[in-house]
């Protein structure tokens, strides 16, 4: 079973939600994402740090785009309080930015190996605590990380009424993945995947409006394993 799936149309998953997707430029999960949550009937802002393609892609999508890097402590807090004054409230963040090594681990520097850890987890770990902040003060609400969560958060927010899970997909292929590996690599991941395909981006955003949506009320610091690997 090589061949995609039909594209799902969309459900009203998330009528009349307001949503925020951090690293939503170009064709990946994050740009998916945020154009699912509007098919899902959801207002959205995206953000990611190249200026150029976040314009690109909000235009496309007809939405705001606010610039964010989130190695950056005042560009997170910016985007959280940019992103509240334009959908006037956020119920629903999605975290997406993350980096992936360019080079193999062997050749890796410190620098590089840096970059990828500030960008990945400490940006998580950043715009979490700015919507966690946020959501506290208004009421509560849904936090989605893309494969990076930390354990204890969850439990710390559920009081507030504020839920946090996280997807880990297995292989999505897009131009961004392409680029960063080579074709060897890619057709040996996909040889372990059970349907003998990678998957496309907007199967992982699927999974992501079912954790941001009321379906999953009663989810909280689990990681969703999109993935059709053999074991």
């Amino acid at each position: 079973m090589s061949t995609p799936p039909t594209y799902v149309n969309g459900h009203g998953l998330l009528t009349g939600k307001k949503v925020l997707v951090t690293a939503a430029a170009g064709t990946g999960i994050g740009f998916q994402a945020a154009k699912r949550a509007i098919e899902e009937g959801a207002q959205v802002v995206i953000s990611d740090k190249h200026e150029r393609r976040c314009g690109e892609s909000a235009a496309e999508l007809g939405v705001v785009g606010i610039p964010c890097d989130v190695t950056v402590e005042d560009d997170v807090q910016a985007l959280v309080k940019g992103a509240a004054e334009a959908l006037g409230g956020i119920d629903i963040f999605i975290n997406n930015a993350g980096l992936g090594g360019e080079v193999p681990i062997v050749e890796m520097t410190d620098d590089q190996w840096s970059l990828v850890l500030d960008v990945t987890l400490n940006g998580t770990f950043r715009c979490m605590r700015a919507e966690m902040k946020y959501l506290y003060a208004n009421g509560g609400g849904v936090i989605v990380n893309n494969a990076s969560v930390l354990g204890c958060a969850a439990i710390e927010a559920a009081p507030h009424d504020v839920r946090i899970n996280a997807v880990a997909p297995s292989l999505a292929m897009h131009p961004f993945l392409a680029k960063a590996t080579t074709e060897e690599t890619l057709a040996e991941l996909t040889k372990r995947e059970a349907f003998g395909r990678a998957a496309e981006p907007w199967e992982v955003a699927n999974v992501m409006m079912f954790l941001a949506s009321d379906y999953s009320s009663y989810m909280t610091g689990e990681i969703v394993s999109v993935s059709s690997q053999r074991a």
